[in-house]
């Protein structure tokens, strides 16, 4: 894998941090391990110490060297307690001690406050609660409404090409995004395209129809998305409607679309109208192309953090730390907004 090889390479010996909410899941323990054993990044568990002692054991390694908080007992506790009411409009702040305290708000907190580089969970939590505690901790970025996903998708071989990666949003977490929040989606997905790809993002927006060739209120809503996302961002490569086929291949497009497009057979960025096709889409990639799909990462937030599946292996944890400090530090070196 060039991408996670490539990040894996430059996070050596950069000494990030990765806050792991989730210490009672072994998985967890073992990329700890893992990530700290060959100087990937520096991580740190949460939870409680008995149930932490249980994973390690189940684990079968030790977490010596591995910095552990048990977020009921740290000194910090009050602090990020402060933090979160303040952030929260003034909430009384011993209820934001009995929020803060929960691991996954509580490293929400360490990223928001810059005390870790990242926060990556999932493994044993609801998507919806990882999302709650992003929101309300680090919060979103500038101009971003909407919260959003996308899996990178690396394509063993695509036109004769070896290992094509495609960003693929929104395939787990907006069901039936407005136009508005479409364009959201797509303007995040620019950005996790220039800091994961580490190149200019060619941004598609899907539909059954491609230019005009179909019509109904799902194309309706594709073509007021790539208004919205133009008006704010006018220099993006980014077009549609497009059929999936005239988006990523140049023989399709030279038929199907009339007139210019840097977009149109060649986009590295494929947004879906809705939650069903994208979350489809990617799974047929996935098995039918044998494509190696990693993630869903969150995308939208004013810092990185990361979801993962709670049928996640011990290699995806340690794959989307790489690649989630990967682009922090991609961001850090070239000032990517």
């Amino acid at each position: 894998m060039d991408i996670i090889s490539s990040f894996r390479e430059r996070l050596t010996g950069r000494n990030l941090s990765v806050v792991l909410p989730e210490g009672r899941d072994e998985r967890v323990i073992l990329a700890a391990r893992l990530l700290r054993d060959q100087d990937i990044a520096r991580p740190v568990v949460l939870g409680k110490p008995e149930q932490i002692d249980a994973a390690v054991q189940r684990a079968g390694v030790t977490l010596d060297g591995i910095e552990i908080i048990d977020p009921r007992n740290s000194e910090k506790l009050q602090f990020y307690a402060d933090c979160y009411s303040r952030r929260r409009n003034g909430i009384s702040p011993e209820v934001a001690k009995h929020v803060v305290v929960k691991p996954l708000f509580y490293g929400g907190m360490m990223v928001a406050c810059g005390d870790a580089d990242t926060a990556v969970g999932g493994v044993a939590s609801a998507t919806a609660t990882l999302i709650q505690a992003g929101v309300l901790t680090v919060g979103l970025g500038p101009g971003i409404q909407t919260p959003s996903s996308y899996f990178l998708m690396i394509v063993p071989n695509f036109l004769g090409e070896k290992d094509t990666p495609f960003i693929y949003a929104d395939c787990a977490l907006n069901v039936d995004p407005t136009a508005g929040q479409l364009a959201d989606i797509a303007l995040a997905s620019a950005v996790s395209a220039r800091r994961l790809l580490q190149t200019e993002p060619r941004v598609a927006l899907l539909s059954f129809s491609t230019k005009g060739s179909g019509a109904g209120p799902s194309v309706d809503k594709v073509r007021e998305a790539l208004k919205i996302a133009r008006r704010r961002e006018p220099e993006l490569d980014i077009d549609g409607e497009f059929q999936a086929d005239s988006a990523i291949v140049p023989a399709v497009a030279a038929k199907k679309v009339k007139g210019d497009s840097t977009v149109a057979g060649n986009a590295n960025v494929i947004v879906f109208p809705d939650l069903n096709s994208g979350n489809i889409a990617y799974k047929l990639t996935q098995y039918m192309a044998g494509a190696r799909a990693i993630g869903p990462f969150l995308q939208g937030f004013a810092k990185p953090i990361a979801d993962l599946s709670r049928g996640a292996t011990v290699e995806d944890v340690v794959s989307t730390v790489i690649l989630t400090l990967g682009q922090l530090l991609e961001q850090q070196e070239h000032c990517i907004t």
